[in-house]
């Protein structure tokens, strides 16, 4: 019995601390990857929230898309979600004011969209993160309008 070596208790007791540490780092990264950074926009509300009080008119008629702003939040951009029987594909709306689109301003451009069944337009804004300026898609069902062509 003598002759058995094993580790010493101050040793061992390190050794455990500093797994216990490294587990929780790795816990703690991996929580937080399911956390997105938050986009705040006029005095700290959320970004999702300001979604809500998106309001424009859009119609398409002979191959001009157009959008006027009737609400109070200014729309950075505009995604055209276009729809042919049960497949989509999205894309930025064309000639897009490098600013946006202020409210009580207009928006029109040439698109050809006549070989889908429909549109749905999704405003994008922009707000501030710690890292800077995002932009942010609102979603479809709180923000978008469905043209049927």
């Amino acid at each position: 019995m003598k002759n058995k070596k094993g580790v010493s208790p101050v040793v061992a007791t390190v050794l455990l601390i500093s797994m216990v540490v490294i587990l929780a780092m790795i816990v703690i990264l991996w929580f937080t990857s399911f956390i997105g950074e938050a986009i705040t926009k006029f005095d700290g509300q959320n970004v999702e929230i300001i979604c809500k009080d998106i309001t424009f008119d859009a119609s398409y008629l002979g191959n001009i898309l157009s959008v006027v702003n009737t609400g109070s939040v200014p729309i950075y951009g505009m995604k055209v979600k276009q729809t042919k029987g049960g497949e989509h594909s999205s894309v930025d709306a064309p000639s897009w004011p490098s600013k946006g689109l202020n409210p009580g301003k207009s928006y029109a451009s040439s698109a050809s969209y006549s070989s889908y069944d429909k549109i749905t337009l999704i405003p994008v804004l922009v707000g501030e993160s710690e890292s800077g300026l995002k932009t942010f898609v609102c979603e479809e069902k709180q923000a978008g309008k469905e043209i049927i062509i």
